[in-house]
């Protein structure tokens, strides 16, 4: 190899490792709590393909929520982990002051299953 190739690629690996470590700052989590909120909406996430998938299986749910609990322990515990990662992530702003993208995007999916939830509560159809 020649000096001019070894010096282009150590220059891609330096940007690469900047770029990477620009990235990573942005976009994923420091704190403890947000981990834990980013993990709760992939979780949440997973329950919920689960519970589509097993209506698309023909699963079909009875007068009342409980009635076929196949289909209620999924949607409940997917209701449960979105407004816990809205809860978590937000303590995770207030108090360990986290700025990451992955972060604001579980809040704000968290908030809209909150609304969902609080919806289906008020507003019994």
């Amino acid at each position: 190899m020649t000096i001019e190739m070894e010096t282009f690629i150590k220059f891609v690996i330096n940007v690469y490792n900047v770029n990477k470590a620009k990235i990573s700052k942005f976009i994923l989590p420091k704190s403890i709590l947000g981990k834990c909120s980013v993990g709760l909406i992939i979780i949440f996430f997973l329950l919920f393909g689960t519970l589509q998938l097993l209506i698309f299986s023909g699963q079909r749910g009875g007068d009342t929520f409980f009635s076929n609990l196949i289909l209620a322990i999924p949607a409940l515990l997917s209701g449960i982990l979105g407004i816990s990662a809205f809860f978590i992530g937000l303590i995770s702003i207030i108090k360990n002051k986290e700025r990451s993208f992955l972060v604001f995007l579980s809040i704000t999916i968290g908030f809209l299953v909150l609304v969902f939830c609080a919806g289906e509560i008020l507003f019994p159809h």
